[in-house]
C-alpha cells in the first residue's frame, strides 16, 4: 500500500478519521445530546431557527441568558457534511448558567455547498449576530467564537470576522490535507490550492485569543492535528488544553456542564 500522509496509506488515514468507530457508543451519544438538545429547546422556544441567509439551513438558535452579557457562537461538526445545529442545543446550559448568551449555528452541508461556502455562510451568520443579537441583552464587543470537530475548523476559520473577540475550538482540524487524501473528501471535492486557502494553519494567524482544546482519549490525529495548530500560534495569545479522560464525544459535556472545564474557559475568554 502506498503511502500517502504522514506515513499512512488511504486505509490507515480513513480509519484515523473515523471518530464514530473509535467511539464504539457514539450512536448511543449523539442519541442522547438529541434528547437533552429538545429539553433545552423546549425550555427556551422564544428565538429559534432565526434565519441569517437565504438558504433552508441558514438558521440560528439563540438562548438568552438572564441577564445582559457577552455571547458564545457555536459551530456543529459532521466533517461539513452531516449533523445538524438542533443536535447541540444541549451545550447552552452551561455557558446559561454562568450568563453567557448562546447561538447555535446552522449552515449548509457538503457537496450542497463548498466547503469555502461554508465558511462564507459561518461569516455571514457572525456579521447577522453582531447586528442584531443586542436587542436580545448581547453585549456586542465580548462575542466569542466555538466550534467541535468541523465546526472548530470553522470557529478558527473566522476567528478574525469584525466583532470576534476570541475563539474555543474543540477537537478541530486544522490542516486539511489528510482530508483531501481521505474518503472524507469524496464529497468536499477538496484540491490542493483549496488546503492551503482553507487550512488555518496555512492561513495567516490570527493574533485575537484561541484555546484550542482536545480529548486525551481522542484519535491521536486529533491531538496532533491541535497540538501541530498550537505550536504554529506559539507566542499568540491562547492556550493548548488537553482534557483528562474525554473523547472526541464526551469532551461537550465539559461544556455542557455549568462547572465543566470548557465552559470555564468559555467563560474566561468572554470576560466573565
Amino acid at each position: 500500500m502506498t503511502a500517502m500522509y504522514n506515513g499512512m496509506p488511504r486505509e490507515e488515514l480513513d480509519v484515523a478519521y473515523d471518530n464514530c468507530a473509535a467511539v464504539l457508543n457514539s450512536a448511543v451519544l449523539m442519541a442522547e445530546f438529541n434528547e437533552r438538545s429538545a429539553k433545552l429547546r423546549a425550555a427556551y422556544p422564544q428565538y429559534l431557527d432565526l434565519r441569517y441567509g437565504p438558504a433552508s439551513r441558514n438558521r440560528i438558535d439563540y438562548f438568552p441568558a438572564a441577564r445582559p452579557g457577552p455571547l458564545m457562537v457555536f459551530i456543529h461538526g459532521g466533517y461539513w457534511q452531516s449533523g445538524s445545529k438542533d443536535s447541540f442545543s444541549f451545550l447552552a446550559a452551561g455557558p446559561l448558567a454562568h450568563g453567557l448568551h448562546v447561538a447555535v449555528v446552522g449552515y449548509t452541508l457538503a457537496p450542497e455547498q463548498s466547503l469555502g461556502g461554508i465558511v462564507g455562510e459561518i461569516r455571514s451568520a457572525i456579521g447577522w449576530l453582531t447586528r442584531h443579537a443586542s436587542q436580545w441583552g448581547t453585549d456586542p464587543d465580548r462575542l466569542i467564537v466555538c466550534g467541535w470537530s468541523a465546526g472548530a475548523h470553522l470557529a478558527a476559520m473566522v476567528l478574525d470576522e469584525p466583532g470576534v473577540s476570541a475563539g474555543l475550538a474543540i477537537s478541530g482540524i486544522y490542516d486539511l490535507e489528510p482530508i483531501r487524501l481521505s474518503h472524507l473528501n469524496e464529497r468536499l471535492c477538496l484540491c490542493p490550492p483549496d488546503v492551503q486557502r482553507l487550512s488555518p494553519l496555512h492561513r495567516p494567524l490570527s493574533r485575537r485569543e484561541l484555546i484550542l482544546a482536545y480529548g486525551a482519549a481522542e484519535l491521536p490525529e486529533f491531538q496532533r492535528q491541535a497540538e501541530t495548530f498550537a505550536a504554529a500560534r506559539a507566542g499568540l495569545p491562547g492556550e493548548l488544553l488537553r482534557v483528562a479522560d474525554r473523547n472526541h464525544f464526551t469532551i461537550l459535556n465539559d461544556l455542557a456542564s455549568p462547572d465543566g472545564i470548557l465552559v470555564q474557559r468559555a467563560c474566561k475568554l468572554a470576560g466573565l
